[in-house]
């Protein structure tokens, strides 16, 4: 019995990635050796949204944590604006999670929509 491959998570809703997700992402850009550390440390899509806050101590600490590389570092923070511009943008089309009643989503979408930018406030695009 073949296994069927893990589709990666969508990058529009990197916010609301469980631990499994952010591991499928690993493997996608390469950084698959941190999939087992980053979910033992809990490691989900809010937390990487909130990683644009830390500060030089929290990076440190959380590069510690996950004996992570400095190179695999950056690698992960160009990803990830990466997929932030692509939610700035539009450029992801937008879906209702998993969680959410079929019958909301054309409300999902709409509210996405809408919400698309507050979600990455703390990104700055350059023209």
């Amino acid at each position: 019995m073949s296994k069927v491959k893990e589709k990666p998570p969508e990058p529009l809703d990197f916010f609301i990635w469980t631990v499994e997700d952010v591991g499928l992402w690993l493997e996608e850009i390469n950084l698959g050796s941190y999939r087992q550390i980053f979910k033992e440390n809990g490691v989900n899509g809010e937390y990487l949204e909130g990683m644009s806050m830390f500060t030089t101590e929290q990076i440190l600490r959380f590069i510690r944590k996950c004996h992570m590389k400095w190179g695999d570092f950056i690698t992960l923070c160009k990803e990830l604006r990466r997929i932030k511009v692509a939610c700035l943008k539009g450029e992801q089309k937008v879906r209702r999670p998993w969680w959410a009643p079929s019958c909301l989503s054309v409300v999902f979408v709409k509210a996405a929509k809408r919400n698309r930018q507050s979600r990455v406030v703390s990104l700055k695009l350059e023209p």
